[in-house]
This record gives structure tokens, C-alpha cells and sequence, in this order.
């Protein structure tokens, strides 16, 4: 019997999801690849087999349901059970909400959204019978706070953040083994920045503070070997979420001011690509985008939380030390 462990990551031919793909390859991970564009299929496929793992392209529109149970269907009729789901696949549409035409909102919705649900939909479908299995959903710190110009991606993740709670709820009311997480992405410099349908003058990019996009990829890798509900990767994502459950109206104005600006780069001069909203887009495009010269590559948040053990045991010990001196002053101080 094999012993190999598959995963399925959609949108795995470039971005996030293509820094997805390798990590887990390198980490003997053997993945199939659902994406629309062929020649980031194809690479993403020579990254798997170059890792020395399988690698299975199946060109796939996670916005068609029969698309992705095909997809899924074909995994396991190769390779075997699927072990672990990667909903990553995502589109993007740049500029206000009434500028934006109604057609393209609703693909936006139907592909960052329903996506999810259908991909969600293939794997449980799978998994809760055989009582094992992972999904694991990429999100966003935007899923707990919308910002302008983003407003069908900040609807489509809110949407998949009370879809996923939804369905964790009835799996732990069944008592199944099959688990679910959700990793809440901060802002990433991926090629998306270069193939969005925008209405922005200057060039759209993620708001700042950026990392590579292989910080949020070793993140996910983290969650599908040590499984966990929900990971806030980064501090502008912790700092996003506590502060708009504490100063919401604050934010509302703050972001009226920032948010237009902080979203794009007039000192980048280099040409956008043709947007993938309805077609992929042709070549093979990687995971990294234009931003390298400002991303970062950790911090301190996210080592915590690759290393979440050790932090913990760190604080006990701090804590110890504190209460050994304390009630060393207070010896002390009864001697005196």
C-alpha cells in the first residue's frame, strides 16, 4: 500500500499557490494542480517533479462545480484518496464598487467565493465517509476587514469565513475526524498585482506591509502537518482583526484616507499584464510578483507562529522566573 501523502492545491500555477506547490513538495508532499493556464501548469508541474515528487496538472475554472468534482474525481482514480484540499485559487477586480461592472463583481464572487464552496464541497464529499482528511482554506486578513477598492475579494473571503465556521460546526456536531483551517494571509507580493482587472490610475499593489509570498506557503504547510482551526500569519493581520473588532468606526475613516493611496505604486512603470478574470493568462509567471525591493521575508509573528511551542515554554519560563523572584523580594522583605 502506498504511503505517499496528496494534496490538491487550487490556483496552484502561480502566486500563492505556487509557492504552495513546492513547499509541499519539499516536504514529500505529492500535489495535484487545478489552475486554467497551461504553461503555469506546466511549471509548477516540473517544480513537483524536480522536488522528486508526482505531480498531477488538471486544467480546471474552480467557478464550475463539475469542473472541480471532475478534477477531484481523476486525483483519486490516479493516485488514491485525497489526504489534504488547498482552496487558494483567486481573481481580482481594482476600483470602486460602483465602477465596477456588475458582470465582473459576480465573476469575482463566483471564483474567490464559490471556488471555495466547490472545492470545499469535492473534498468532504470524499473525506467524511472515509472519516480523514484536511482542508485547508487560504484566507485573508480582508475576511475581518473590508478596505475600498477590494470589495467583491473583501465579500467573497467574509463569505468563506462564515461558510467555513458553518461547516467546522456541523463536522465537530458529527464527530468526524476530518479537519478544517483556515490560514489568514497578510498582504503578499504575488503576480496578482500584475494580472487584476483595474480601474486604479497607478499601479495596483498589496497595502503595505508586504512578505514573499513563500512566508505564507511555509505557513500553510505548517497548518496541513500540525493542524490548527485558524492561524493569523503576520502582525498587520493580528493588528487587522483585533482592531476592527475594538475600533471598527476608526478604521472606517482611517482607510477612507489611506486606503486609496496604499493600494497603489506610482514608482512602478512596469506594464500590467492582460487581466485573468475570464481567461488565463498566458506564460508561466511563478509565485513572486514586482515588490521584492520592500516584502520581507518573516517576522517576529510569524516565527511565533512556526515556532508556537517553543514560544509558549519560553513564556512559562519567563513567568517562572518572575514568580522565583518575586517571592525571593518577599523572603527578603520579612527578614528585614
Amino acid at each position: 500500500m502506498s504511503t505517499s501523502r496528496i494534496a490538491v492545491v487550487t490556483g496552484g500555477s502561480a502566486g500563492l499557490g505556487r509557492a504552495v506547490v513546492r513547499e509541499l513538495a519539499d516536504r514529500g508532499w505529492d500535489v495535484a494542480i487545478l489552475a486554467r493556464g497551461e504553461d503555469g501548469l506546466a511549471g509548477a508541474t516540473l517544480d513537483v517533479t524536480d522536488r522528486g515528487r508526482r505531480a498531477l496538472p488538471i486544467p480546471t475554472d474552480v467557478a464550475d462545480r463539475e469542473q472541480v468534482e471532475a478534477a477531484a474525481d481523476r486525483v483519486e482514480r490516479e493516485w488514491g484518496p485525497i489526504d489534504l484540499w488547498v482552496n487558494d485559487a483567486m481573481v481580482g477586480v481594482f476600483g470602486e464598487f460602483l465602477e465596477t461592472r456588475p458582470e465582473d463583481f459576480e465573476r469575482a464572487t463566483q471564483v474567490n467565493y464559490f471556488g471555495f464552496v466547490n472545492g470545499t464541497r469535492a473534498a468532504l464529499s470524499r473525506m467524511v465517509p472515509r472519516d480523514r482528511g484536511h482542508v485547508i482554506q487560504v484566507g485573508s486578513a480582508l475576511a475581518h476587514r473590508g478596505i475600498p477598492l477590494q470589495a467583491s475579494y473583501c465579500g467573497a473571503k467574509h463569505a468563506v469565513q462564515g461558510f467555513t465556521e458553518s461547516v467546522t460546526s456541523e463536522l465537530i456536531h458529527a464527530g468526524s475526524a476530518v479537519r478544517i483551517s483556515t490560514v489568514d494571509m497578510p498582504a503578499l507580493n504575488t503576480i496578482q498585482f500584475n494580472w487584476v482587472r483595474s480601474r486604479l490610475p497607478h499601479h495596483p499593489q498589496p497595502v503595505p506591509p508586504i512578505f514573499e509570498p513563500e512566508v505564507g506557503a511555509r505557513a500553510i504547510a505548517d497548518v496541513a502537518e500540525r493542524p490548527r482551526r485558524r492561524t493569523w500569519l503576520g502582525e498587520p493581520t493580528v493588528m487587522t482583526v483585533l482592531g476592527n473588532r475594538f475600533v471598527a468606526n476608526f478604521l472606517d475613516g482611517y482607510l477612507a484616507k489611506s486606503g486609496y493611496s496604499g493600494q497603489q505604486a506610482p514608482d512602478k512603470s512596469e506594464p500590467m499584464l492582460p487581466d485573468n478574470l475570464y481567461e488565463p493568462v498566458a506564460g508561466d509567471h511563478g509565485a513572486r510578483g514586482i515588490f521584492s525591493d520592500r516584502a520581507r521575508t518573516t517576522s517576529p509573528q510569524v516565527w511565533y507562529t512556526r515556532h508556537r511551542g517553543l514560544s509558549y515554554a519560553a513564556a512559562g519560563a519567563g513567568a517562572l522566573a518572575l514568580a522565583a523572584s518575586a517571592l525571593s523580594a518577599v523572603r527578603r522583605s520579612g527578614r528585614a
